[in-house]
């Protein structure tokens, strides 16, 4: 663990940003639960009442956490999508840049997902992932936002007949779901004797979507549905 941070003068953005760091390691260090405001106070080296001032609770702490990660991989997506390459690809290279991001930011992968479980255990968590009717810019909507550029992905492929026909939102589900799964095990058990990395990161996009692509009978028509 490191050393408590040394009280110092911090205006606006620098001091929020000490208070998101510190907090990110109490939450990593101790969980969600067992975390308290007077804990992130004392690693950043305020007082209660100052830290306060930038956040209502450790919840609102933890939501802006997760949007300085989620901000991140939305930006990917979006670069992606405008790269050009054809729908399919795109969505396959959404996913790998996904569990990329995962396996490369494990301490925030672990915040965004494992300790905001933790949240919604406590039932702090305002929404989920799924955006309908949801205010996409209050804090903790970086998430959701992610999962709907996914879910337009999964649309567009649903509705040229590339994927099978279902519900768009519990396709993608599935298809996150591989990806979520395969991050979650190299994070939580790195010294296991894995097979190659880059051959399970293919894997994990590849053989949900094989299932998933329309096959197409003597008719024409998709032959199944999700």
């Amino acid at each position: 663990m490191s050393k408590p941070y040394r009280k110092r003068k911090g205006e606006g953005h620098v001091r929020r940003e000490e208070i998101l760091a510190a907090a990110g390691e109490v939450f990593l260090a101790e969980g969600y639960e067992n975390t308290t405001i007077r804990r992130i106070a004392a690693r950043v080296g305020v007082t209660s009442a100052a830290l306060y001032l930038y956040f209502s609770d450790k919840d609102a702490i933890l939501l802006e956490i997760c949007d300085h990660a989620f901000a991140r991989l939305l930006d990917r997506f979006e670069q992606i999508r405008n790269d050009g390459d054809d729908p399919l690809t795109v969505l396959r290279r959404m996913m790998e840049a996904y569990v990329r991001f995962g396996l490369d930011h494990p301490d925030e992968y672990r915040l965004t997902f494992m300790a905001k479980s933790d949240m919604a255990r406590a039932g702090a968590l305002p929404f989920a992932h799924r955006t309908d009717e949801l205010d996409l810019q209050a804090p903790g909507g970086k998430g959701p936002q992610s999962f709907a550029l996914l879910q337009s992905q999964v649309a567009m492929l649903i509705d040229s007949r590339s994927l099978q026909p279902g519900d768009p939102g519990t396709i993608a589900e599935l298809i996150w779901a591989a990806g979520h799964g395969l991050v979650s095990l190299l994070i939580t058990f790195p010294d296991f004797p894995w097979s190659d990395r880059e051959v399970l990161i293919r894997g994990s996009v590849d053989l949900p979507l094989q299932g998933l692509i329309a096959s197409r009978p003597a008719n024409g028509s998709p032959a199944n549905s999700v």
